[in-house]
């Protein structure tokens, strides 16, 4: 059993940066989601298996970075110039087919992290 285990969230002012990490296989494509509540859970960013390829909402586009560092088998979602609208519970997902096939689709992905959660305040 796959695990992956979240770490990083808390409370930032607007405008603010926090940086979330998701301890996973290096070897997996990782994405990140966000669900806030009454709403459905929607994809944040990706990073391929061997992290050259990243793509992102257009929503946090140039805002968040996701990256990886293979040795420490952690994947990390930088968030800068926070804003009220990203307030969510943010998950890493993991999926161990090596394609970028429908990947903003929740459904895909085999594995998943608890959640952690992000507030911004303004």
């Amino acid at each position: 059993q796959v695990q992956l285990v979240e770490s990083g969230g808390g409370l930032v002012q607007a405008g603010g940066s926090l940086r979330l990490s998701c301890a996973v296989d290096s070897t997996y494509t990782v994405a990140w989601f966000r669900q806030a509540p009454g709403k459905e859970r929607e994809f944040v960013a990706i990073i391929s298996w061997g992290g050259g390829i990243t793509d992102y909402a257009d929503s946090v586009k140039g805002r968040f970075t996701i990256s990886k560092d293979s040795a420490k088998n952690t994947v990390y979602l930088q968030m800068d110039s926070l804003k009220t609208e990203d307030t969510a519970v943010y998950y890493c997902a993991a999926r161990i087919q090596r394609t970028f096939a429908g990947y903003t689709r929740a459904a895909i992905y085999d594995y998943w992290g608890q959640g952690a959660q992000v507030a911004v305040s303004s």
